[in-house]
């Protein structure tokens, strides 16, 4: 989904954005692309926009952008506030409710990831893999003043790295520099691969048809994560995932 190492960059280095380019962005052409890069406008660091700031970064012309912003109002994708800033609306929590539960799965594993962060202290998050993409739909924060934030919805490129990130592309047919240790150990290990000062270990969660689900990743500053650490960690998760049904082994002879 998908802030870090100190309390202060909780906000300041929650995921970021890219550089601007210098050219304005290409209008998209579709109206239905048009109302999607809308939306796509908000984040963390953006939760409400001006209208000016909605057309800048659509690269809309502001009477187009302002008459897909009245549509998306109506349907309440989008709200409008009183001096005429503008936020994700309700219906987008109430998507994303159902999104969550087409997985039918957050009852078993949200206990289990409150459990390994109260035997890890660190933050645990569960990831799955949408398209290049990893996105968090569940997770628990660490509550040490210095820790590693994470945001359900967050959204990250695989490319980016981290362990989470090796592990579904492992299982999910993707070629990665770890499918050795993933295919031997049956997990991944990285250290300020993606964040500096950010270790993490993540493991691989099948249902009990034994479908790939996605990787529960245990996060945290690296002077917290010894390699000794990690491998405890992982025998915590493994634990707590096998108390709710599930299992951090492909089973025998699985495919993907």
């Amino acid at each position: 989904m998908h802030g870090h190492c100190l309390p202060a960059m909780k906000a300041s280095r929650t995921e970021s954005r890219p550089t601007p380019s210098a050219e304005p962005p290409r209008p998209p052409s579709g109206v239905l692309e048009r109302g999607i890069a809308i939306l796509e406008c908000f984040d963390e660091d953006s939760l409400r926009l001006p209208l000016r700031d909605v057309a800048e970064r659509t690269g809309l012309d502001k009477a187009t952008a302002l008459r897909l912003l009245g549509v998306l109002v109506r349907s309440r994708m989008v709200h409008r506030f009183d001096n005429g800033d503008y936020a994700p609306g309700p219906a987008l929590l109430h998507m994303g409710m159902l999104y969550r539960q087409t997985f039918d799965i957050g009852a078993r594993l949200q206990p289990a990831l409150q459990a390994v962060m109260q035997e890890t202290g660190e933050t645990v998050a569960f990831y799955v893999r949408d398209g290049d993409e990893r996105v968090c739909l569940y997770r628990e924060n660490s509550r040490n003043e210095v820790r590693h934030h994470v945001e359900v919805g967050a959204r990250i490129p695989l490319t980016a790295g981290g362990s989470s990130s090796h592990v579904l592309r492992h299982f999910t047919g993707s070629e990665t520099p770890q499918a050795e240790a993933i295919a031997r150990d049956g997990f991944a290990m990285t250290r300020e691969e993606r964040v500096p000062q950010i270790a993490s270990v993540a493991v691989p969660v099948f249902d009990s048809d034994g479908s790939f689900l996605g990787a529960v990743v245990v996060i945290g500053i690296a002077p917290r994560q010894s390699a000794t650490a990690q491998r405890r960690a992982v025998q915590v998760v493994r634990s707590a995932l096998q108390a709710q049904g599930f299992s951090s082994r492909p089973p025998r002879g699985w495919q993907g």
